[in-house]
């Protein structure tokens, strides 16, 4: 269904392409979308609208390495290109179409992700520019992965079959997620602040198992909901209401 808005298109730290949408109105919250992978980024029209509508610049970027992105996946930890987007986004970035020019004053952060973005938004949750951070479906420790129906050995022959050149990354790239180190939350606790985190979970998820989100939302003091089926959830479903009640509740609390 083609909507009313257009989505425009910018680069961020010379390599990240991103697609948004400004808010409507005056307003200084920006929301960034983490995008599950593998899978396109894009996609994300609705939630785009509804976040601007509600008064949010949306930002939904494409990881270093994929799709319209340059440089190589996970030579840096995807977290880390949401870090750089937050450091422009207050200074001044172009529409590659019109060369419009925007900028956001004082920009207040909150960051949407799921499944593997999820640890962007959960790493970038102790940045004091961040406000809010919401993971759904997300990993927090890689190597539980390999219990699941998408261990990353799978994963590390099935996507370069599959998907080509959208992710150009080195040899074995995802077996270095499940070496624990590398974008991994559970071990990199001080980029985590628990106040400002709620995880959004389906106890039926078979691609990223909850118990691991559970037990990590407990230890550190986050909100967790557990929804009773729903499977593996991406951020694109955060404007359906069964979601969106709950997200919108914690991004308004104080």
């Amino acid at each position: 269904m083609q909507l009313g808005f257009e989505i425009f298109r910018t680069r961020f730290a010379r390599d990240i392409v991103a697609e948004f949408l400004p808010a409507v109105g005056t307003s200084n919250k920006v929301a960034i979308l983490s995008s599950g992978a593998p899978g396109y980024p894009g996609g994300k029209r609705e939630l785009m609208e509804m976040l601007s509508k509600r008064g949010y610049w949306a930002i939904v970027p494409r990881y270093r390495g994929t799709w319209e992105s340059d440089g190589t996946f996970l030579e840096f930890p995807p977290s880390e290109d949401i870090k750089l987007i937050m450091d422009e986004v207050g200074t001044e970035f172009v529409d590659v179409w019109s060369g419009t020019e925007h900028r956001v004053h004082e920009p207040e952060f909150y960051l949407l992700g799921g499944s593997f973005g999820g640890p962007s938004a959960v790493l970038n949750s102790a940045d004091p520019r961040v406000k809010k951070a919401v993971a759904i479906s997300s990993v927090v420790d890689w190597r539980e992965q390999e219990h699941t129906v998408e261990p990353l050995d799978l994963m590390n022959e099935y996507v370069p079959k599959a998907f080509g050149v959208a992710y150009r990354a080195g040899d074995g790239a995802w077996q270095k997620l499940a070496e624990g180190n590398f974008y991994n939350p559970v071990t990199e606790r001080e980029k985590v602040d628990g106040k400002k985190l709620m995880f959004i979970h389906a106890a039926d998820d078979r691609v990223v198992h909850a118990a691991p989100a559970r037990a990590f939302a407990k230890e550190i003091g986050a909100q967790y909901i557990e929804l009773s089926s729903g499977g593996h959830m991406g951020v694109g479903k955060a404007h359906e209401p069964h979601l969106w009640k709950h997200i919108e509740k914690f991004l308004k609390a104080k």
